[in-house]
């Protein structure tokens, strides 16, 4: 899949919605359009870090950081979790309280309601391009979602998100032509902010484990597992840790106990075959320390 095709789509639509969600956002005075302006500059921002996580991760490894800076895209995935939906969500929770509690009159609901089918169908088209990628890449949508691709997650949750969001604003700016209630619009801004709110700290609690260190998952070490005690020369692996340094590079760490008799040269050039055939089957595993043990 390649990240900077979804990450500059993204940016190109998300700066198009943004002009046109805060041109009638202050035309109308409409608070949930103005929530829908919010959450795209928020997002324009996200993908900006997300954009320039992926230029530093790819810095060549040195003495400080002997296994890259893979974890940068980690990083700045979790800086775009907050920006995007914490920081947007909250914005939009209170612009929306105070127009419920304090209901100021709202005009040109017919382009509010445009402006917001807008929204949506560039948040499709958003999906569209990230599904369209998965295909490139033969990649399943589920595999995508277990993926360590934190920032392209944020980028299709971010579009799922603005759809939801764009169907409640529908509905309330709806609400407000047929009832003249001006206090609907408020409600309908504070619930896109909670719903922006609720999805950040999932993401960002996802976010965080990567931060820290995540293993590959359980079914992955398994079949890498069998893979090395396919060969001959092994009697049992004694130890296997591994370690997510960034969404297309892992470390695995290896204690193996080789069969009795083995040369010291036999050993080494059984570590070469297990660490080809594992690199061929797993070509997230950039760096494999195998360690011998009698």
């Amino acid at each position: 899949m390649r990240p900077q095709v979804v990450i500059a789509a993204t940016l190109f639509l998300n700066l198009t919605l943004f002009v046109v969600n805060l041109y009638v956002a202050i035309l109308s005075g409409s608070r949930t359009v103005l929530s829908q302006a919010i959450f795209t500059a928020t997002d324009l921002a996200g993908s900006g870090f997300l954009l320039w996580g992926l230029h530093l991760s790819r810095r060549p490894a040195d003495y400080e950081h002997p296994f890259g800076f893979g974890k940068e895209r980690f990083f700045w995935a979790f800086v775009s979790i907050v920006v995007t939906f914490t920081t947007a969500g909250i914005i939009a929770l209170v612009t929306g309280v105070d127009q419920l509690l304090d209901p100021q009159t709202i005009g040109h609901i017919g382009e509010s309601i445009l402006v917001v089918v807008a929204t949506l169908a560039v948040s499709l088209v958003g999906i569209w391009v990230t599904l369209r990628e998965l295909r490139i890449s033969r990649e399943t949508l589920q595999a995508f979602l277990d993926s360590a691709n934190q920032g392209l997650k944020s980028i299709f949750y971010q579009d799922l998100v603005a759809i939801g969001g764009a169907v409640v604003a529908v509905g309330g700016l709806v609400l407000v032509y047929r009832t003249n209630d001006y206090a609907i619009d408020g409600a309908t801004a504070a619930l896109e902010g909670l719903l922006l709110v609720a999805t950040g700290f999932v993401l960002t609690a996802e976010s965080r484990e990567y931060l820290i260190g995540r293993a590959l998952a359980p079914s992955v070490a398994r079949d890498m597992l069998g893979v090395i005690e396919r060969n001959s020369q092994v009697r049992r692996v004694r130890s296997l840790q591994s370690m997510q340094l960034g969404p297309d590079d892992a470390l695995l760490a290896l204690k193996v106990n080789f069969q009795d008799g083995l040369t010291t040269d036999q050993i080494e050039s059984a570590i070469d075959a297990i660490t080809h055939e594992l690199r061929s089957a797993y070509p997230v595993l950039r760096h494999i320390v195998i360690e011998p043990e009698s």
